[in-house]
């Protein structure tokens, strides 16, 4: 009795080999080659795919969970890659903006007359408004898409 079932143990595996196969149906277009699980068109070349993992097992026909899977992990990234640029496109409104401040402020510094001056720093100081108030609505507006971004970002991690 010990014996048969030494026997069994030893060589069913032997026997019971665990191997998974595959179907699936390559289809070639003029444009493109095509592989599906099922037949594409009535020219449709029938291939095997056979592996001997044992742990391995044959794929479902539906990969929802994979696909999903893949385009979380592609919004994310893109996520992050749109928060990057918007990030960088404030730093470059500010340096523009000191920039813009810094000329104003060169204009000042320029020797002239007392009346000129008077007439430079009341333009200047219109000029540096301006510009403090324009960049401020598009910081405003970076700041809002960017708050949008991380909440969608947040969301999807």
């Amino acid at each position: 009795m010990t014996s048969i079932r030494l026997f069994f143990l030893l060589f069913l595996p032997l026997f019971c080999s665990a191997k998974s196969t595959v179907t699936y149906y390559k289809c070639v277009t003029d444009k493109s080659t095509v592989f599906s699980q099922h037949p594409c068109s009535s020219s449709a070349q029938q291939l095997t795919l056979t592996h001997s993992d044992p742990q391995a097992k044959v794929p479902s026909e539906q990969h929802f969970k994979t696909l999903n899977e893949l385009e979380r992990r592609q919004i994310v990234r893109n996520l992050k890659n749109a928060l990057r640029a918007k990030k960088h496109h404030a730093a470059i409104l500010g340096r523009k903006r000191d920039e813009a401040a810094r000329e104003q402020q060169r204009r000042v510094t320029r020797l002239m007359d007392d009346e000129k001056r008077k007439a430079t720093v009341k333009d200047v100081k219109q000029q540096l408004k301006s510009i403090n108030k324009d960049y401020l609505k598009q910081v405003k507006v970076l700041n809002k898409e960017i708050a949008q971004i991380e909440k969608k970002l947040k969301r999807m991690e």
